[in-house]
């Protein structure tokens, strides 16, 4: 997961809104999101390579997300898969607080990563790049591959872009999906240093990233509102057919 913008507690008619693009190379083996055959109230994609999940929800109100943190000089070849982080988080039901707590101590197992998870109650950010974590307050937020809301190019022009879409009454998910298919390249003067030199820093500085073996493979929109009713809006890549899938989900919270 290489983008996620959300509103928490930041809308009239909906507690969450979140938009999420995962950039990933073509090859990599995934499965798109579904109800999961051995957990059938988590719903998410699967790497069915490393094993996990980048982003899910469960149907009792747990949500979590994770993105990369991007710097090669740091990078470890035998680190644990950050997706378990995901997958482990929404198979319980572990306070926020309580599992982020325990995530801090082991977060050198793993590269550089940021995680968001919530339950119905209070949302937490954990990152291995810093010490301790810390509650999301309500808002309007942006995550890329640095720190929370560190304002790279596309995470500015994209919350700037959400916070006027999420003025409508009722979001609109086509103007939703259609700002997460930005594909406008930062000027090289606002560009970040990440160490992956200017040519990878141009081709990644997109909201959808499109290059020969990588890309924007899958893009997400996830809605609760009020009332617990819940819509999940996943559009895929298909590197094989040369097109993109369209997967909907609806359901009402069940612990309401």
């Amino acid at each position: 997961m290489c983008l996620v913008v959300w509103a928490l507690a930041a809308h009239p008619q909906y507690r969450l809104i979140v938009a999420a693009n995962r950039d990933e190379f073509y090859a990599r083996p995934t499965e798109v999101s579904k109800w999961w055959a051995d957990h059938n109230s988590l719903l998410a994609g699967r790497d069915l390579q490393g094993g996990g999940t980048w982003m899910g929800v469960t149907r009792g109100g747990r949500f979590a997300v994770i993105t990369n943190f991007r710097d090669p000089s740091s990078e470890k070849k035998r680190a644990t898969t950050r997706g378990r982080l995901v997958e482990q988080f929404l198979r319980s039901e572990e306070a926020p607080d309580k599992y982020v707590h325990a995530v801090v101590s082991q977060g050198e197992s793993y590269n550089g990563f940021n995680l968001i998870v919530a339950d119905p109650s209070r949302m937490a950010y954990v990152t291995n790049t810093q010490p301790g974590w810390s509650w999301v307050e309500p808002g309007i937020y942006g995550l890329s591959n640095h720190r929370l809301d560190t304002p790279w190019p596309k995470v500015a022009r994209t919350k700037k872009r959400f916070s006027e879409i999420l003025r409508s009454n009722e979001p609109d998910t086509d103007a939703i999906m259609d700002m997460m298919s930005d594909l406008e390249t930062a000027p090289d003067k606002d560009l970040p240093v990440t160490g992956v030199g200017i040519e990878w820093e141009r081709k990644l500085s997109p909201v959808f990233i499109q290059m020969p073996n990588y890309g924007t493979r899958t893009t997400t929109i996830f809605m609760e509102d009020h009332t617990g009713r819940c819509t999940w809006i996943e559009r895929t890549w298909d590197p094989v057919l040369e097109r993109f899938t369209l997967h909907r989900y609806a359901w009402h919270r069940t612990d309401l």
